[in-house]
């Protein structure tokens, strides 16, 4: 009985919320403008179209300065190593004029020791000192060959090194004959004095040598 009553009291209530409720709103929710939505979806399209463009144009204005910094990179490149070598030349110059100058002294010494090596006393002159006189021009002479050996140690430092010329055939490279010998106990065309001496720096000639050549 009890459970009879309760279902008859859902119904009633669930028909009084039925008789009370105003359904009508659910037919009247509006339908999308299409035309609206046509033309929204059109300009968004323009509008993604316009941020393209402008996209790729800022894209290809970047891709312009890469490729002139690039090109500029290129340019300064070159321009330094072309510099470099510039001044590595000139360097060069500047030491080759060095060591020539330095050469030139090794000359000097060297003329000054052979002139000190060939001294001979005149027996008529100077009797009373003669013995000093020697004793003299020996401590000359040897400080000489000391200050003429310090020398080319440091020519040999820098890689400057004497050319080895007497008893060797001519090398046009490295000599120039500048007189003509005739002994029949060496082979033609080769060194037998050397007449001023010749010097390589670092493999390169830096002064010939004057020689004087056989030829038979």
């Amino acid at each position: 009985m009890t459970t009879e009553h309760s279902q008859d009291a859902l119904l009633d209530d669930l028909r009084q919320y039925l008789q009370a409720t105003d359904f009508a709103h659910l037919n009247a929710i509006e339908q999308p403008d299409l035309t609206t939505l046509f033309s929204d979806l059109a300009g968004l399209k323009t509008e993604i179209k316009a941020e393209s463009r402008q996209f790729r144009a800022t894209l290809d204005t970047l891709n312009e300065a890469v490729e002139i910094l690039k090109t500029d990179n290129q340019v300064l490149t070159a321009q330094l190593a072309a510099n470099e070598e510039r001044l590595r030349q000139q360097r060069r110059d500047v030491e080759r004029t060095m060591l020539l100058e330095l050469i030139d002294v090794h000359d000097r010494l060297s003329e000054a020791c052979k002139a000190l090596q060939n001294y001979r006393p005149i027996d008529s002159w100077f009797k009373h000192s003669q013995k000093q006189d020697v004793r003299f021009i020996d401590s000359v002479r040897q400080g000489q060959e000391i200050t003429l050996k310090r020398l080319e140690q440091s020519l040999q430092r820098r890689r400057v090194f004497a050319i080895e010329c007497v008893g060797r055939p001519f090398d046009a490279r490295t000599m120039t004959t500048i007189a003509i010998g005739n002994d029949p106990e060496y082979e033609n065309a080769v060194v037998l004095e050397e007449l001023r001496k010749g010097f390589l720096f670092d493999d390169q000639v830096l002064r010939l040598a004057d020689v004087k050549v056989n030829k038979l």
